[in-house]
């Protein structure tokens, strides 16, 4: 009966520190307070008082046991420890407590609680059950070693603790603690599993596991040695740009040099073709190179300095022709032409370098213009039109003359008009394009007519047109 009261006194004995463990405070919420388990709030009193649970509750103790009420709690002590009849006895000063932090799993430290047995001096009834058997040897909780020394007993290891099935026994001396693992709390009598999750334990990522937790970070991210925080991982240090690579928290940007565009893997570059982008970024041809882009120009024309426009090649000037010395180099855009010396066509006979005439008393000149001047100019193919492209006037003036301008041969497509800007000149003007190569020969007629003294005369130029392959 001694060993079963003991173990009912360390039972209770755990009941009242596990109750002295949490802390006993108030939670005050509008003008409700709520007191912890074990007490009830008084509203006269204004503070949370104890209950008496043995008054309350319908049979709380078992068997042949006694119930004694506690603050915050109650105690079943067996019938037989008393040497008188029950009657409330008063409640045993408990041993001062230092608490833990309430972080679970640290074991608590207490003194023991006082011997069983009368109060010396006067005053009221012990504040402790008078034993039956005041000559027990040892406290409860203790138990007589082989020395005769009172040795604490084990309740965690012999198995005699009443903890929840979710807690963990800590022995104390003369008794027991019931308590959480770590990563578990207290709530309701039950062990409950804390969700550190909920309170930010991690920086980014975190998974909550039974009692404890585990911190992951993002992609990009790498987790720190304290298994909480996050770091940016350089992704450029691994080279995974094609060109340019530029770091990012928690991730990075590929570039790409001048010329080159990213591709949809965002890491690779290709090659931009500039060429696709438009007809005019180069003069003729446009040729796409890595990176960039080249333009090329047609024979007779080399690039110029924009490196986009063609500019015509002077053969004649350069000395790259095959004209012989007897000939004359004529450059045109896009080529030239080796012109041979002037041969006048009979009756004609040659009056200057590049002019012929048909003398006044040969019989058979009188039909044919007086003089026949040779020129020569060059035109872009497709050019502009209406432009006015050359201009004739008359250098020899008789009073009491006027000049008629006419195109006399040569315009079978009707290109070309004379325009008469006044009474002794005339410009020649292209009204419709002419796209080229091509070589046009026009002979522009200029008629004098002198009406006081009866005469009609007139001259040719006989206008020589290279016509260039491109508009340029």
């Amino acid at each position: 009966m001694q060993s079963e009261g003991r173990g009912m006194y360390s039972s209770l004995h755990k009941r009242v520190l596990t109750a002295l463990i949490i802390v006993l405070c108030c939670f005050q919420s509008g003008k409700s307070q709520i007191c912890t388990e074990g007490f009830t709030y008084n509203a006269r009193a204004r503070q949370c008082i104890d209950v008496d649970e043995c008054r309350m509750l319908s049979d709380p103790c078992r068997g042949d046991m006694r119930c004694v009420n506690q603050n915050g709690g109650y105690l079943c002590l067996p019938r037989s420890l008393y040497s008188q009849p029950y009657a409330r006895p008063e409640r045993p000063s408990l041993p001062e407590i230092s608490y833990p932090e309430t972080s679970v799993g640290i074991q608590e430290q207490f003194a023991p609680p006082p011997p069983l047995g009368p109060r010396p001096g006067p005053g009221p009834g012990p504040s402790y059950p008078i034993v039956s058997r005041p000559s027990a040897p040892c406290l409860l909780g203790y138990t007589l070693g082989e020395d005769g020394i009172c040795v604490d007993i084990d309740e965690c290891e012999a198995g005699s603790h009443q903890c929840n099935p979710t807690q963990v026994c800590i022995n104390t001396a003369g008794g027991y603690s019931c308590s959480c693992s770590e990563g578990y709390w207290l709530v309701a009598g039950q062990c409950q599993d804390i969700d550190e999750c909920r309170y930010g334990y991690c920086q980014q990522l975190c998974a909550n596991v039974p009692g404890s937790y585990s911190c992951s970070c993002n992609p990009g991210f790498l987790l720190n040695t304290d298994s909480r925080t996050c770091q940016d991982i350089d992704e450029c240090e691994l080279d995974p740009c094609t060109h340019g690579c530029l770091n990012t928290y928690g991730s990075f940007l590929c570039n790409c040099d001048e010329g080159f565009e990213l591709a949809a893997d965002g890491t690779t570059c290709t090659d931009l073709d500039e060429c696709s982008f438009s007809d005019f970024l180069c003069q003729h041809t446009c040729i796409n190179t890595p990176g960039s882009f080249s333009c090329a120009c047609p024979p007779g024309y080399y690039v110029f300095e924009d490196g986009r426009s063609c500019e015509d090649l002077n053969e004649c000037d350069s000395g790259n022709n095959t004209c012989t010395t007897a000939q004359v180099c004529f450059n045109f855009q896009g080529g030239y032409t080796c012109l041979d010396p002037l041969v006048c066509e009979v009756p004609y006979i040659e009056l200057s370098d590049n002019q012929c005439m048909c003398p006044a008393e040969n019989p058979s000149c009188r039909e044919k213009p007086f003089t026949v001047l040779y020129r020569h100019m060059d035109m872009s193919s497709g050019r502009s039109v209406p432009a006015d492209i050359f201009q004739m006037q008359a250098t020899t003036r008789y009073p009491g003359a006027f000049y008629i301008f006419r195109v006399k041969s040569g315009n079978e497509g009707r290109e070309f008009h004379m325009r008469q800007t006044s009474n002794v000149s005339a410009t020649l003007v292209l009204a419709r394009p002419i796209r080229g190569p091509r070589t046009v020969v026009l002979d522009l007629e200029m008629v004098t007519v002198n009406n006081v003294i009866n005469f009609r005369g007139s001259s040719v130029i006989r206008l020589t047109i290279f016509v260039s392959e491109h508009p340029f």
